[in-house]
């Protein structure tokens, strides 16, 4: 009998990935998304697009974090094996305009999982996506899992709540649950508003004509990249360990806001400079300046390592928006002859 896994934030960046994943893996799989007005599915489409996807054992449910007892009540109808909590409002800049929003879903919604796992007769293994933003203003460099925590905005602390409340059920409780304390991973599939996707989008239509500046803020900050594709391996991988543990999950390279807009537009032959300018609007009121994962435990006790480096993740990006820049540029040209 195929393994049940539950999902939360299927839809997004990360959920998508790890469907694919769990799914050529043999798993039954089921995600939780939010109602909408529109179809917000896209991230998933590859999974139907797949020759196999007859196959696939997908099934989506609608659901809420901040609704605990239709969760608990959908978990005991899926009684799932492994449960991966990655469902969140996961904007740190944003998170200073939805101080409570981002705390009831990234802090309350995780309560309110492993409360719904806690009641379920048979145990399941539980993954909790943590941040490297938890460690903030850090201690140390390179950040592992020993680093003091000190988060500088509302969605590291209520990030922090979630990891400690995990940490909590797994001794309170003996449940099979660990903290993914994940660095920055990016992929062609992440949020546009967010910085990486932000400039790839941006460059590659700036490449098109279709537009000619990009606003950006802190160009100073510094992080560790990698892509979402490898980073869900790890995950799962947590889960099927003799012991449930915490686990730092980085690349080991940092790298600069700078260096990452200079390196998409080098690839398309522009200059950033005559693109690129700063809008004090995108600053965050207290800014982590400096973030670097050691990822020692999860190469040793895991087996697991990245496979993207950032120059591929860079290529890989950049070649996503440029499809789309492209498609969009005739559509947009087609549109203007009508």
């Amino acid at each position: 009998m195929a393994k049940k896994a539950l999902i939360t934030g299927v839809t997004g960046q990360d959920g998508s990935y790890l469907a694919e994943l769990l799914l050529k893996k043999g798993y039954e799989v089921h995600g939780l998304i939010r109602r909408s007005s529109t179809f917000n599915t896209g991230r998933l489409e590859d999974i139907y697009k797949d020759p196999h996807a007859a196959d696939a054992l997908l099934f989506l449910h609608h659901a809420d974090l901040t609704d605990g007892n239709a969760l608990a009540h959908l978990m005991q109808k899926i009684d799932p094996d492994e449960i991966y909590n990655l469902a969140a409002q996961s904007h740190v800049r944003v998170s200073f305009d939805l101080p409570v929003y981002t705390a009831e879903v990234d802090a309350i919604g995780t309560l309110h999982v492993l409360e719904a796992v806690r009641g379920l007769q048979k145990p399941a293994r539980v993954y909790q996506a943590s941040t490297s933003e938890m460690f903030g203003k850090a201690a140390e460099t390179p950040q592992r899992e020993t680093t003091p925590l000190h988060p500088r905005s509302p969605y590291a602390c209520a990030k922090l709540y979630s990891f400690w409340q995990t940490l909590n059920y797994r001794e309170a409780y003996d449940m099979f649950a660990c903290n993914g304390i994940l660095f920055n991973h990016e992929s062609p599939r992440r949020g546009e508003t967010f910085v990486t996707r932000k400039i790839t989008r941006a460059a590659t239509r700036i490449k098109e004509g279709l537009q000619d500046k990009l606003y950006l803020g802190n160009l100073n900050a510094k992080r560790d990249w990698g892509f979402a594709g490898d980073f869900v391996e790890a995950m799962w991988l947590m889960l099927q360990q003799d012991e449930p543990d915490d686990y730092v999950v980085a690349t080991g390279e940092v790298h600069s806001v700078q260096e990452f807009v200079e390196a998409v537009f080098g690839y398309l032959d522009l200059d950033w400079e005559k693109h690129v300018e700063i809008d004090p609007r995108y600053f965050r009121p207290s800014e982590v300046d400096f973030l670097l994962g050691d990822a020692s435990k999860a190469r040793t006790v895991l087996g697991w390592k990245p496979k993207v480096t950032f120059k591929g993740l860079v290529q890989m990006m950049v070649e996503s928006d440029w499809k789309h820049a492209k498609e969009e540029r005739v559509l947009a040209k087609h549109r203007s002859a009508c």
